[in-house]
Formats: structure tokens, C-alpha cells, sequence
């Protein structure tokens, strides 16, 4: 069996170096950057986010490697333009003026549109999407559905957003709450290739989206490369963080792919049980209780993100990633997920500046 590729986006918050609040210079940052990474730096929905994109890789450490590289270009543009990025899901400090959309027809259609859904505020979001491939867009429903259950665990393990407008929202990661005011943010609904099709055409005619890029469903078949994209995860500042979380990614789909071609029984979830587990995820992070994908019974979410590596054990073995997985996850247990770290960080001075330079610092870490 050849082993699947994957591949990263990452979305960055641009925040000014004096004030650590998001600013909008995200035109001239890509500008610089992209004379050295090309299409690999782009813009995103606000001026104040800068995203990357990797290769794909079937290799963890190459993948890791230019992870590194891509923030590392990114950094250097910023801080010529005054400013630094930070991997985080939602800003800890909010802007001094509300931001700006920026400039492409697309994105002007969408924030008409769409101008109910968001603020220009607090209305930033920044997520980690993983890629895994090859496979049409067929095969990608297939393993939507049998992924579905396992979501919320990698959510959980991912959450990095309790900050929002000065203030700590009680959630490990509010990026989720934030983001699900747009259309389609949720669990994908269960479809084959044609009522996908279907499906997609009537949101589009009707207005309730822009076109079929905007179907953010937490699982997706991309539409501009041949993979399934993950899109469950807040920005992570620890690379080794979103490293792990693409092996997990990929082990799962591997393991559930063996599931598909043998003709196994997929295991179906209520919707509600699945909004559910998605909700604890994004409340408690790694510290509260979970949905047992099996068994639909809570239990406590570190121990579902044990069984997450048990599952998918044989093709963390097989690939070579299980020593990298197991080492982060330790790592995880031992100093919490982003969100905890964010939380540690202010108790120390009760100082919201000083979440904002730890997060700078790890995110610039080689």
C-alpha cells in the first residue's frame, strides 16, 4: 500500500508589535513573502490574516520542515512590516479599528452577502486544515463519513482560542463558536458524490452560499486538489502540535479507508450526538468529558484521544510516525493544549500582552 500524502493550510492573525492587536497588513506581508514562497503564501478573509499552504508530503519530518520554513519566511515579512504572526484561533487582543475584508471580487461578494455573520471586530478566525490524499471526490465522501465520529476528538486535542475582546469565554477553543455563524459549519451531512452534487448546486442557487468553496463542512472534499480536508482544528503555535495532528489525519484515514474497501458497515452517528461531542470539544478542550465514538457514552477526552492512537496504531507503526504521535501527545498531557497554555500565560501577570508574546514566541520556534 502507498501511503497517503498530506498537507497543512495555516491561518495567522498579524498582530502589531506594540500594541498586539491584529492589524491590516496582510497585502504588503504576502507581497514580500511570496518572492520567496510563491503561491505557497496567500491572503485570507480579513487583512489581518496571512495563510500557508505545504506541499504534500508522505513524510512527517518533511512535513514538520516546511511548516517551519513557510512561518519562518512569513515572520521575516512581518516584522518588516511591524508586526508579527501568531498561530492562535481567535485574536487574545481585539483591533483598535475594525478590520478590513480584503480586496478580491470573491471576498467583497461574500462580506455583502454574508455581512450578518460576522463583525469586523470580532469576527477573525484562524484555523488549521489538514489535507489527505489522493482521492476523488467520491472516496472523500466515503471517508467523511467514517471520520465523522472521531472529529470532535481531534478538536479537542487542537482547541487554542479561550481569548476573545480582552476577555476569557470559558472555551477552550471559541473559534468553533465563532465560526459556526457561517453557512454549512458543522458536521458534513451523509452523501454520496451525486446528492453531494445536488446538494451543493441547491445551497448555491438559493443564495446560502457564494459557490461550492464555501461548503465548510468540518469534513469536505476539496475542490481545488484531489484530498478529503479536515477543518475541525483552531491555528496551533506548536508545530509539533499540528504535525501530529496531520499523522493522526492521515492514520485514520488510512485505517478507515481498509474499512471502505472491505465493504465494512460504517458506524452511524445521531446528528445531535455528534453536535455534542463537537460542542464538549470546544467548551473543555482536553479537560472535561467526550462522546466514545463507539459507544456514544462520555468519557473522559483525554482517554478518547487514547483511543484515537489505538485505533490507528497499526499504520502509525507502519509509517514510522508512532515514536513523533506519542512523543507530542505525552507532551500535551503533560503541559495542556494551546488554550491551557494561553490561560497559564496570563496567570502569570493577569497580562493579556504577555499571552499574545508567548504565542508569538512558539510560533516562531524551529
Amino acid at each position: 500500500m502507498n501511503d497517503l500524502t498530506m498537507g497543512v493550510e495555516e491561518e495567522f492573525v498579524l498582530v502589531d508589535q506594540a500594541s498586539r492587536a491584529p492589524v491590516d497588513r496582510a497585502p504588503d506581508v504576502i507581497a514580500s513573502a511570496a518572492r520567496v514562497l510563491g503561491e505557497q503564501v496567500q491572503n485570507e478573509f480579513f487583512n489581518a490574516q496571512v495563510e500557508t499552504i505545504t506541499q504534500p508530503t508522505g513524510s512527517c519530518r518533511d512535513l514538520r520542515d516546511e511548516l517551519v520554513r513557510l512561518r519562518s519566511v512569513v515572520g521575516t515579512a512581518a516584522r518588516a512590516e511591524s508586526c508579527l504572526p501568531i498561530a492562535t484561533g481567535t485574536p487574545v487582543v481585539p483591533p483598535a479599528q475594525p478590520l478590513t475584508i480584503t480586496d478580491t471580487e470573491r471576498y467583497r461578494r461574500m462580506a455583502r452577502r454574508f455581512a450578518s455573520r460576522f463583525s469586523t471586530v470580532d469576527g477573525l478566525v484562524c484555523g488549521c486544515h489538514v489535507h489527505v490524499g489522493t482521492f476523488d471526490r467520491e472516496l472523500a465522501l466515503a471517508l467523511s463519513r467514517r471520520m465523522a465520529p472521531w472529529l470532535p476528538v481531534l478538536q479537542s486535542v487542537t482547541a487554542n482560542s479561550p481569548f476573545a475582546r480582552r476577555r476569557d469565554t470559558g472555551f477552550a477553543s471559541w473559534r468553533s463558536v465563532e465560526y459556526a455563524s457561517w453557512p454549512t459549519v458543522g458536521p458534513a451531512p451523509d452523501l454520496d458524490e451525486p446528492h453531494y452534487l445536488a446538494h451543493v448546486a441547491e445551497l448555491v442557487r438559493t443564495g446560502t452560499l457564494l459557490d461550492r468553496r464555501m461548503v465548510y463542512w468540518h469534513a469536505r472534499p476539496s475542490e481545488h486538489v484531489p484530498t478529503l480536508e479536515i477543518r475541525v482544528a483552531d491555528s496551533n503555535a506548536d508545530v509539533d502540535t499540528v504535525v501530529m495532528v496531520a499523522a493522526l489525519v492521515r492514520a485514520l484515514a488510512a485505517t478507515l479507508l481498509a474499512d471502505e474497501r472491505a465493504h465494512r458497515p460504517v458506524q452511524r452517528t445521531p446528528l445531535r450526538r455528534l453536535l455534542l461531542a463537537h460542542e464538549l470539544a470546544a467548551r473543555y478542550g482536553l479537560s472535561g468529558f467526550g462522546i466514545d465514538p463507539c459507544t456514544g457514552a462520555e468519557r473522559p477526552a483525554t482517554e478518547l484521544v487514547d483511543r484515537l492512537v489505538e485505533r490507528v496504531r497499526p499504520e502509525l507503526d507502519r509509517t514510522g510516525d508512532t515514536t513523533r504521535v506519542l512523543g507530542q501527545w505525552h507532551s500535551i498531557r503533560a503541559y495542556g493544549v494551546g488554550a491551557t497554555r494561553q490561560r497559564v500565560a496570563y496567570r502569570r501577570q493577569r497580562r493579556l500582552s504577555d499571552v499574545v508574546d508567548a504565542l508569538a514566541r512558539l510560533t516562531a520556534l524551529p
